[in-house]
């Protein structure tokens, strides 16, 4: 900053950096009572108690787990042109479980890679090997076994040197990489070790009763009373969850280099090994996946610990350290400040690759801390905020949004895990997209309170994601993504004004607010602290209040237009709330929200 000509902004706001941590540790907005008591962060209610609690909160685990379900590609479909049911929501189970407890990023990498391997694995550790089995399986007849056997294999090796190296490798897979000094016979070492799985290529459809593909964890009920008690799951019925298992003996297969990464042209026999140019494999080292999660955890290698804490500063400032955050290699960006992510990456492994540790390390930072106020200065010298003169001013993620809508009208029902919800969307979208078979060939919206789940529990079928998440810039998670664009689009702004969500949460809010208060003006002050977080001030409350005015009159003025304003969505109407201070001040929250 001092290079060129620039200098922190002030410390934020209390009530600025109440929200702001909130938002980025729980993805749920502070409560009015949380504003209140920690209104000024001091004393016994501190700003580092205030991050103890959030990172405590159970919907810490829910927040930090949207980015890793983005890069494990999960969703609740096979995909492909059937694109049937899956279950693999006890994975996203595990997922939540394991950020919430602080398992060790070493740890919780070994187990999703290699869990089955681990001396007596427990059904969690072979549970989380769940990662490897989230890619597409076709289910169409007729197709070739091997090739998509191959396919499968590619995905999990493309999906790790992304997902956890930070390279794009997948180039290689038909040549020698153009840009990274990585061979094809390096790709396909790489590909070995994930190349004696289990899995068919083929296994034909899949049922309600067994919806999941060989290999298969058996989740059994009385284990969700000991080491899987973590999995959400009321019904009687066990659970059958896609999970990694290995070829053993004369049964393993010889992996070749495929010629330009063509299935049915194997050409040179090779072994699993690693690149060089990151770190060569030990010689004392098991050559399977748990060899190449104990390669990957080695304290020598230099991408790991990088691409992880590069990767939660992207999640709190909007961008990595290392801007192209899924590419490390040559073409990639480089990093804005190496010495920070060196020093982030070695404290983080020095102190037992302590996740939340991290965090607290990040939020409690001067430069977390700023104001995010914009000058003229700032935009002159550093409009992209490289130097971070001050905070970062960015869109909450398409689940988060959901998430906020709900919580701040009190309709949010918080409950951890379980199977996948399926929430308000535009009839005909699966209908128009399907093959007319299987059980998703028709989209039966959930009732009831699985309706108001945060948006990380909402269905998604790979070949018609949920458009108002796309909408919102969420990934289609066909493919590993490690980062999520932030548009800002018209289509975006009609979400906010038509959805039924929105409707829905304006409307019950306005209801009970005025259920409490009687009085329009102090119901607006209300709601706008509970969705803004923030006291109104005096112009606001003049402009929203004379917009409620408006409103009334034209309720009042047209009394057939209250009934029909406020029938949406599935929530209770109240013949009480039936009136037009309740459709008035449903319309201002609307604009507060949008």
């Amino acid at each position: 900053m001092e290079e060129v000509g620039l200098e922190p902004n002030p410390e934020a706001k209390p009530h600025q950096l109440i929200k702001r941590a909130s938002l980025d540790l729980t993805g749920l907005p502070p409560s009015p009572e949380v504003l209140d008591k920690f209104a000024d962060l001091s004393g016994s209610n501190s700003y580092e108690k205030l991050l103890d609690g959030l990172l405590a909160d159970p919907a810490f685990g829910e927040k930090l787990a949207i980015l890793w379900l983005d890069i494990s590609r999960y969703s609740d479909s096979y995909g492909y042109q059937d694109d049937n049911i899956r279950t693999q929501w006890p994975y996203r189970d595990w997922l939540i479980h394991a950020f919430n407890k602080n398992l060790p990023y070493d740890e919780f990498i070994t187990w999703q890679l290699a869990g089955d391997l681990m001396p007596d694995p427990t059904k969690e550790q072979i549970l989380a090997t769940a990662f490897n089995r989230n890619h597409k399986y076709t289910e169409e007849g007729g197709v070739i076994h091997e090739e998509y056997r191959v396919e499968y294999v590619l995905d999990k090796t493309n999906t790790f040197s992304k997902g956890v190296l930070g390279i794009t490798m997948e180039c290689a897979q038909c040549h020698d990489h153009k840009y990274d000094p990585i061979s094809q016979k390096e790709y396909f070492q790489m590909y070995a070790f994930f190349n004696n799985s289990l899995e068919k290529g083929f296994e034909g459809d899949v049922s309600i009763s067994k919806p999941a593909k060989t290999p298969i964890l058996w989740v059994e009920k009385k284990d969700l009373s000991g080491i899987l008690k973590f999995v959400n799951h009321k019904d009687t019925t066990r659970l059958s969850v896609s999970v990694m298992g290995e070829l053993e003996g004369a049964a393993k297969r010889t992996t070749y280099i495929l010629d330009r990464g063509a299935y049915d042209s194997p050409t040179i026999p090779v072994e699993a090994s690693t690149p060089t140019s990151i770190l060569s494999f030990p010689e004392n080292v098991e050559k399977n996946r748990l060899g190449l999660a104990k390669w990957v955890t080695n304290r020598d290698n230099p991408l790991t610990a990088r691409v992880f804490v590069n990767l939660i500063w992207q999640e709190i400032f909007g961008k990595g350290i290392v801007k192209s955050a899924g590419d490390f290699g040559m073409q990639g960006d480089l990093p804005s400040h190496p010495e920070l992510l060196d020093w982030l990456a070695v404290d983080f492994m020095e102190n037992g690759w302590d996740i939340k540790r991290l965090l607290k390390q990040i939020l409690s930072s001067s430069t977390y801390k700023q104001s995010a106020a914009i000058n003229n200065k700032h935009l002159e010298i550093d409009p992209d905020n490289v130097y971070l003169a001050r905070a970062s001013r960015l869109r909450l993620p398409a689940e988060n949004i959901q998430d906020l809508v709900w919580a701040s009208s009190g309709i949010l029902r918080q409950k951890l895990g379980g199977p996948s919800v399926k929430p308000y969307q535009p009839a005909g979208i699966w209908e128009s997209a399907s093959s007319g078979r299987g059980v998703l060939a028709t989209y039966i919206q959930d009732k009831g309170d699985a309706l108001y789940r945060r948006g990380i529990y909402n269905f998604i079928k790979l070949t018609v994601p949920p458009p108002k998440a796309i909408i919102f810039d969420s990934s289609n998670r066909d493919r590993c993504e490690i980062g999520r664009g932030r548009t800002n689009t018209p289509l975006q702004a009609l979400v906010m004004m038509n959805d039924p969500m929105i409707l829905e949460a304006s409307r019950v809010l306005a209801g009970n607010l005025l259920a409490q208060h009687k009085d329009g003006e102090k119901s607006i002050a209300l709601a706008f602290k509970r969705i803004l977080c923030r006291e109104i001030s005096s112009k606001e409350k003049s402009i929203l209040t004379g917009y409620y005015k408006d409103q009334l009159n034209r309720f009042n003025q047209n009394p057939d237009q209250i009934k029909p304003t406020l029938e949406v969505g599935e929530y209770p109407l109240e013949e009480k709330t039936i009136k037009a201070e309740t459709a008035a001040l449903m319309q201002v929250i609307i604009s507060m929200y949008t």
